[in-house]
């Protein structure tokens, strides 16, 4: 189920499903929305607190529920990540909609049990891209601008080749994008909301802070677990906070090892998630081609919007 398309004047709702935040940065964020010219929507139940997440499961859940009822909103953005929305599943149920597009519900990190509900249970696409926290609201050295306006049009993206990533794998693989925060997707596994890809599908992986043979274990853990064997194509994003002090070991090094005797294209070092680099936005459950070689690139050739 695609989404449907938002431009300057649209409504952007602002959601806090995770962790709660600062003030300052939502406001900030708020700004920057304004600049673009969108108008940020929101009601005080994003405030909420209950220890270390933004309100209670049901409190979070509802908002959602009454975004995606709203038919003003075009796009719902998450404030930011953190932890909390694993608590939100038992409650989810697919939007009803009366017929109309979903408005396109954006976020990563944390947010990447909802992209694996929307995708892998509720049949809807959803966009991997920049939160209001530490992102938007810093402006465009932390998020790509051109990608994130792109992916709320009709129009694919097209191709993306940022400076950094890096061919691990050769090859040339096409199929439908789906993934994100690695901790994220196998907390999933053995739940009645596990992430499952279909077959043939391009998996991008991102992930932050974890140490080298953490990373290791999670790759043997996709694998063991038959989450590698049902991609065409791997995406690796940058990695960043995974290299043993000193950088004696590196994070990429060791996934590049583990994905050595992966059938198909992989690269690594793709700006998207946790980034040290301006965040690049993907939507995901899309058709998308990953070309690995002398000139590494990854093509989204279909929209995530309703045309």
């Amino acid at each position: 189920m695609k989404v449907r398309a938002a431009a300057p004047g649209s409504r952007v709702r602002l959601l806090a499903p995770a962790s709660p935040f600062d003030r300052a940065d939502f406001e900030a964020g708020v700004r920057e929305l304004e600049r673009l010219g969108f108008v940020p929507v929101y009601d005080d139940r994003v405030f909420e607190r209950q220890t270390y997440v933004a309100g209670s499961a049901e409190s979070r859940v509802a908002q959602l529920s009454d975004a995606w009822a709203d038919a003003s909103v075009d796009v719902i953005l998450a404030v930011r990540g953190g932890y909390g929305s694993v608590q939100m599943l038992p409650f989810l149920s697919p939007p009803d909609l009366a017929g109309r597009p979903p408005a396109a519900f954006v976020g990563y990190s944390d947010l990447t049990t909802l992209h694996s509900w929307l995708g892998c249970q509720a049949g809807m696409v959803s966009i991997h891209g920049p939160m209001l926290d530490r992102r938007i609201s810093a402006g465009p050295s932390a998020y790509d601008q051109a990608t994130f306006l792109g992916s709320l049009t009709p129009a694919p993206l097209g191709e993306l080749a940022p400076d950094g990533i890096e061919s691990v794998r050769p090859g040339e693989a096409d199929g439908p994008l789906f993934g994100g925060t690695i901790s994220q997707l196998l907390g999933s596994l053995g739940t009645p909301w596990a992430f499952s890809p279909p077959a043939g599908c391009v998996l991008f992986l991102d992930e932050v802070g974890e140490r080298p043979y953490r990373l290791d274990r999670m790759f043997v853990q996709l694998a063991q677990a038959g989450l590698l064997a049902r991609a065409a194509a791997v995406i690796v994003g940058q990695l960043p906070m995974c290299d043993e002090p000193g950088g004696a070991v590196t994070g990429r090094a060791v996934v590049a090892e583990a994905l050595e005797a992966f059938p198909g294209p992989v690269l690594i070092g793709f700006p998207s998630g946790h980034t040290t680099t301006p965040l690049v936005t993907l939507p995901l459950g899309v058709h998308t081609r990953v070309v690995s070689g002398a000139r590494p690139r990854v093509i989204i050739e279909e929209s995530c919007v309703v045309g």
